[in-house]
């Protein structure tokens, strides 16, 4: 009996530890997608062999850590339909290949959702109810309670008492090495995934919105697509084809947020905003800290 029980353990611990070496199961399983929502026809990217022939079109820019190695992904094109890769690029791991924190990803997804949110309920109190100037009957001798206006809030139609007072804004700031660490889970988990695909440039043969779809559909990005690009300006044929398409949205690298890459499919990212998420993403980890809080009043003295 002592025997069973040793290799059933040995067994169940053998395959945890192989299983945190897997890719599949890098993430946890309220991360991964259902896999009665995933496209059948979609088969995961093999990712790209050592040995590969293919040219580096980016290096990172930043020093990586000893202790780790750049994360490559295949770089693709949206000028022609087919799925041909151009090349790889290299990712630094600090940005696309950090631990998974599904704690940090929901804490910056709820202040997002809080972040403008204002309540406009508003509840009058006695003194702003009309009606109820004078006593409804004198203070003794009726054999009734003793009232003096009929607005009070123990009346129908009286004031309400610590009621709404809107406008109430829900306004919170997190601090900033949360809402940096949250980027790069959802950049990580996308990756991950295999819902992060890195393109050339968004240069398109045609506006026509049919083409971007006919090339979404080939590849099986998914529902829904989420372009970032770092150019101070936008190609005019991508604008012009996705102005009209509900489900897929081009927004600068600059603006790029938690919310809206957990609400999309497929993150589309070109190698400017590579670079441009790696330097500011990484500029927070070598940011100067105060050495007191900034509330505090100021002074050289100690």
């Amino acid at each position: 009996m002592f025997r069973i029980s040793v290799a059933v353990c040995g067994r169940g611990i053998s395959k945890m530890f192989a299983s945190s070496f897997s890719g599949e199961n890098a993430l946890p399983s309220n991360l991964r997608i259902p896999s009665n929502l995933v496209d059948r026809a979609r088969a995961k990217r093999p990712p790209p062999p050592s040995d590969s022939s293919l040219p580096v079109l980016r290096r990172c820019d930043a020093a990586v850590p000893v202790h780790l190695s750049p994360v490559q992904t295949w770089v693709e094109t949206l000028e022609r339909r087919d799925s041909k890769v151009l090349g790889l690029v290299d990712l630094h791991p600090d940005v696309f290949a950090v631990p998974t924190r599904v704690d940090i990803l929901h804490e910056v997804e709820l202040w997002q959702r809080n972040f403008k949110r204002i309540s406009h309920a508003h509840t009058k109190v006695r003194s702003e109810v009309s009606g109820g100037g004078r006593k409804p009957w004198r203070q003794k001798g009726s054999g009734k309670a003793r009232h003096g206006s009929i607005r009070s809030p123990i009346w129908r139609g009286g004031g309400v008492s610590h009621g709404p007072r809107g406008p109430t804004s829900f306004y919170y700031m997190l601090p900033m090495k949360v809402r940096v660490q949250g980027l790069k889970i959802a950049l990580s988990s996308k990756l991950a995934q295999d819902y992060l695909h890195v393109v050339d440039t968004l240069n398109i043969p045609t506006p026509d919105p049919q083409y971007l779809m006919d090339l979404i559909r080939y590849r099986h990005w998914g529902e829904s697509v989420l372009i970032v690009d770092a150019g101070e300006e936008l190609p005019e044929n991508i604008l012009q084809a996705t102005e009209s398409l509900k489900t897929v949205n081009v927004i600068p690298a600059i603006g790029l947020n938690v919310h809206s890459m957990l609400k999309h499919e497929v993150l589309v990212l070109t190698l400017e905003a590579v670079k441009f998420l790696e330097n500011k993403l990484l500029w927070h980890d070598e940011r100067f800290t105060p050495l007191y809080p900034f509330k505090l009043p100021y002074t050289d003295l100690p």
